[in-house]
């Protein structure tokens, strides 16, 4: 008995092993991926393959970075774009979440409504800046309301598909036990649904920085897509560049962060 442990946890460990050194690979080949690019990039600007102008570099790149915080200037357009952008997630969010909710409870309520999600999913949000421009003003609140706008019907959709693929016999089966529909809720859907919600914000990451970026594009004096904004009007493409960097790393550690936290919901969920 001693000896069949023994190799099993032998196996174990060598299973573990080479998980880790797969893991470590894939890492590995990301960065070098990135590294590789990056230097491409800089050669074929150095080199006269492309034109800087148009294209910049990682080093011009580095460089406007480094202008901007002389100018004390970098970190206020990210603060300004990061709390616009996370404000507006978190209200999508939980907003949508709610509505979902609401629209698997009725089911009167979800078959009128559902048309109009369809509707106000394929609608260009875009084409409702000015309306917002009018109801919120040229601030922060339009920036907030575009970046809800984009993702909080995504959010409903996510969640309100899971919801609905809920087991049908462990419906029945808490049916046949006497479950009122608050307890169904609680017991089981809500607990079953919770990597639809890890993937649903994994969406609503990506959906939330578009929505922002869309605002600011719209009516902003102050963030990355102002600097995008300003840049291209006065044709400094570098500054476009650097814009669009920070904001890809930006986005980046909002998502490892939802990885995070799927990591956590996963372990405490095994324990």
């Amino acid at each position: 008995m001693k000896n069949r442990v023994k190799n099993f946890s032998e196996e174990h460990a060598l299973w573990l092993k080479k998980r880790s050194f797969r893991l470590a690979a894939v890492q590995a080949v990301r960065i070098g991926i990135l590294l590789v690019l990056l230097l491409f990039w800089e050669l074929s600007t150095r080199l006269g393959w492309a034109d800087p102008f148009l294209v910049s570099s990682p080093s011009r790149i580095f460089s406007t970075i480094g202008s901007l915080y002389r100018e004390g200037t970098l970190f206020y357009h990210i603060g300004v774009t990061l709390a616009e952008t996370l404000i507006g997630f978190a209200a999508a969010v939980a907003l949508g979440y709610a509505i979902a909710l609401l629209l698997w409870w009725s089911d009167l309520l979800r078959r009128v409504a559902e048309p109009y999600i369809v509707v106000l999913n394929a609608l260009p949000k875009i084409a409702l800046g000015p309306l917002i421009i009018i109801w919120c003003g040229t601030g922060s609140k339009a920036i907030v309301f575009m970046t809800i706008l984009v993702g909080i019907i995504v959010v409903i959709m996510h969640m309100l598909s899971a919801f609905m693929q809920t087991d049908e016999n462990k419906l029945l089966l808490l049916r046949s036990m006497g479950a009122n529909k608050r307890q169904i809720l609680t017991k089981l859907v809500i607990p079953s649904t919770r990597a639809a919600f890890i993937s649903m914000l994994k969406v609503a990451v990506g959906m939330s920085w578009i929505g922002s970026i869309m605002g600011e594009y719209i009516v902003s004096r102050a963030g990355l897509g102002y600097l995008i904004v300003y840049g291209g009007q006065v044709f400094k493409l570098d500054l476009v560049m650097t814009a669009t960097v920070l904001l890809c790393l930006l986005a980046a550690a909002m998502y490892f962060l939802v990885v995070l936290l799927e990591k956590i919901l996963v372990k405490n969920t095994k324990n």
